[in-house]
């Protein structure tokens, strides 16, 4: 048997599969946070969307934006803007769990759709408000959060539900309504 008939039908296999291999990991690197390690958007829909679709009844969406993080950029560096965001990161995956899915939409907000989660919502509002380690210093933070229950099948409506809530419960809301 001749080797080279071989070699020849596996070349554009090897090819393929290193093509196929590369792409693969293109697309899950797309859909990761290259900061925090969490889901980006994209990543985020897909996968909230179907947790929706097959436990709407248990679902939580949450919202979460952290409170005055241009200051921290603006006063201590972008390195310590970094550090709460990671550490925000990681508490949000932390408490997530198994039974959820934790996405940094961008800049200083958050997403998670979670399962059975709504009396676990204070303790999250607790850990976000822990101070985070930055060299010799203990950085400040604090966060909003705002939940929905999805009524229908929809991710944007119960994002923006979400949204509206999470607003309502920034500091200062109540007293710029009042203006």
């Amino acid at each position: 048997m001749e080797l080279a008939p071989l070699l020849a039908a596996g070349v554009p296999l090897v090819g393929w599969t290193t093509h196929s291999t590369v792409l693969a990991r293109r697309l899950a690197t797309a859909r990761r946070d290259p900061l925090t390690g969490l889901l980006t958007r994209d990543g985020f829909t897909t996968r909230a969307e179907r947790i929706i679709r097959r436990h709407p009844e248990r679902t939580t969406v949450l919202l979460i934006d952290l409170d005055d993080f241009k200051a921290v950029n603006d006063t201590h560096g972008h390195a310590a803007g970094d550090a709460v965001l990671t550490a925000t990161a990681r508490r949000l995956a932390t408490w997530c769990g198994t039974d959820g899915i934790a996405a940094r939409l961008g800049g200083d907000e958050f997403a998670a759709v979670v399962l059975d989660a709504e009396h676990r919502v204070p303790d999250l509002n607790d850990q976000l408000h822990h101070p985070v380690p930055f060299g010799t210093e203990l950085l400040s933070v604090s966060a909003s959060v705002g939940t929905s229950h999805p009524a229908t099948l929809l991710l944007t409506e119960a994002l923006s539900a979400a949204d509206r809530q999470m607003y309502a419960a920034k500091p200062g809301a109540r007293t710029a309504r009042r203006r």
